[in-house]
């Protein structure tokens, strides 16, 4: 975990959304600082500034220092909002920290040795079923990214969370690792629509034959009952 990055903010003494309109006019993001057992704070932050941090990744497990000028705040990221039509950043929510806090995140998953997995080598797919997992650890342990090794996996392999070795003082959210998928080594699709088509020709073989029994059962049943009944017609004369 890298240490924690500094931030320059204002306090902003109004509220409500006259006032952050006007400070987004003047290309400031409007934020909250909240949590500790201490009343919220309200602050805004460079916009410029905002967008690159935002855009640079691991922004909501990053770990800030923030200066609002009348004191400095240690902070990570819990929400931010965007704006629905121009998807430009309006709002950021940042909850105070210690160094024993421990926080729940999702980090993105990144995938190693794909050139070392048979499956994949062979023409498999890696089906990634989980791109982020959720993971809890103290402050200072929280990791960028989750890695997993692809090494030595076969088509129809799947990784389930219980395979992935975390780093030391973090652990998955989520209870039950063993059904906890986060991905699969599939069969190539060429392979899989050949598989299908054979399987279709087979079953259609399959009716064909069926179908063909069924005649030859009904003729035969026809000629038994022409035979009966022209017995029936000698037996008459």
């Amino acid at each position: 975990m890298s240490a924690p990055k500094a931030l320059k903010a204002e306090t902003r003494e109004k509220a409500g959304k006259g006032a952050a309109r006007a400070l987004r006019r003047e290309g400031k993001i409007p934020a909250v600082i909240y949590g500790g057992k201490k009343p919220p704070v309200g602050i805004a932050l460079d916009g410029h500034s905002m967008f690159k941090l935002l855009h640079a990744g691991g922004f909501k497990t990053t770990v800030f220092e923030i200066d609002t000028g009348k004191g400095k705040e240690r902070v990570i990221p819990r929400d931010y909002q965007r704006d629905p039509v121009k998807d430009t950043l309006i709002h950021v929510d940042f909850y105070r920290v210690t160094a024993s806090s421990v926080v729940e995140v999702e980090v993105p998953v990144h995938f190693l040795n794909e050139e070392e997995a048979p499956g994949l080598v062979r023409g498999g797919v890696l089906n990634v079923v989980r791109h982020t997992v959720e993971v809890k650890a103290g402050v200072d342990n929280l990791p960028d990214s989750i890695e997993v090794d692809l090494k030595g996996l076969e088509i129809g392999d799947i990784v389930h969370g219980s395979a992935v070795k975390l780093p030391k003082g973090v652990e998955f959210v989520a209870d039950n690792l063993e059904e906890f998928t986060i991905a699969t080594i599939a069969a190539p699709t060429v392979v899989a629509e050949e598989q299908a088509e054979e399987q279709a020709e087979v079953e259609a073989e399959k009716a064909a034959e069926e179908a063909g029994e069924t005649t030859e059962e009904e003729a035969a049943e026809g000629d038994a009952s022409e035979g009966e009944a022209a017995d029936e017609k000698k037996s008459e004369d």
